[in-house]
């Protein structure tokens, strides 16, 4: 690849060429914004798909506007087995597409759109009641969905239990062949980086290469001067391309308005100290917006 590129050369690249020739940029957060635009604490975000699906394409717009190479769909808590548990009783199925077609309509040449997949609320056994075989098809059956509907890729995100991503995982690859981004939350203990389940960074990382992840990482609770210890510990442990997202700090309370106290500019001072560890794909978690993906992309 030459060194420097020219934008349509990248809009012609495929997802894991552009990784190879200079990483890409991953949108912000999703739910910082759509409190902005006036949803309330109880309702699911992913409702709006459906109810407001110009507020999301307006959002997503944003952030390709501010240099993101990818949008996450809103459908982070869209397995139909979540919604069901939740009492939603909209259909999942117009659920994701709707999600994936907002995304989709911001789009332009060169873009991406990430099918989003979260966790399912349940623990898994022997913690908690589910069997990791029907996890497998809750997962199967929201990315088959999400394949239909004409994502790029998919991410699985803002998980805790190496179980429970490696059955997304799983569930993924029965109904696509497309590329899946995975990526845990980890918290910062005395003894270094584990999930709440006790999992480690390069334990958990491993397993989800070795299982057929196309990119690992992490995302979501640290702040982004924190992420970069962990990122390193990450990028020592495996080969394959790596993806970090942090949060824009801890959030702080005021009254009912959570804020989260990093600036743009602090954000993007580290995610440029973590793309120097040799990270290749960046983005932002809780707290973000088109700005801190602005800072990032400039």
């Amino acid at each position: 690849m030459p060194a420097t590129l020219t934008k349509e050369d990248r809009n012609n690249m495929d997802l894991m060429e552009k990784i190879a020739a200079g990483g890409l940029i991953f949108d912000g957060a999703m739910g910082s914004m759509l409190f902005a635009e006036g949803l309330s604490g109880g309702k699911p975000s992913e409702l709006w798909n459906i109810e407001q699906p110009e507020t999301i394409e307006k959002i997503h717009r944003a952030y390709f506007d501010a240099g993101a190479d990818v949008a996450t769909t809103n459908t982070f808590g869209a397995t139909p087995f979540k919604l069901e548990k939740s009492g939603i009783t909209a259909d999942a199925g117009e659920i994701n597409r709707s999600g994936v077609e907002a995304a989709r309509r911001a789009a332009g040449p060169g873009n991406f759109v990430a099918g989003d997949i979260g966790p399912l609320g349940e623990m898994l056994r022997p913690a908690g009641m589910l069997d990791p075989e029907q996890a497998v098809d809750h997962f199967a059956r929201q990315a088959a969905i999400l394949e239909e509907a004409g994502v790029d890729l998919f991410i699985i995100e803002t998980f805790f239990d190496l179980n429970e991503i490696l059955a997304a995982l799983q569930g993924i690859k029965k109904v696509s062949g497309k590329p899946v981004f995975a990526t845990m939350t980890f918290q910062k203990k005395a003894k270094g980086f584990f999930t709440l389940m006790g999992n480690s960074p390069g334990d958990s990382m491993k397993r989800l290469v070795d299982c057929g992840a196309s990119v690992v990482g992490a995302n979501c609770s640290l702040a982004s001067d924190t992420m970069i210890t962990l990122a390193q510990k990450i990028r020592e442990s495996v080969d394959s391309p790596v993806i970090i997202q942090p949060n824009a700090g801890a959030p702080e309370s005021i009254g009912d308005i959570i804020r989260y106290p990093e600036t743009a500019s602090f954000f993007a001072e580290n995610i440029a100290k973590i793309k120097a560890l040799g990270v290749e794909v960046v983005g932002g978690c809780c707290g973000t917006t088109p700005d801190f993906i602005r800072e990032i992309a400039s």
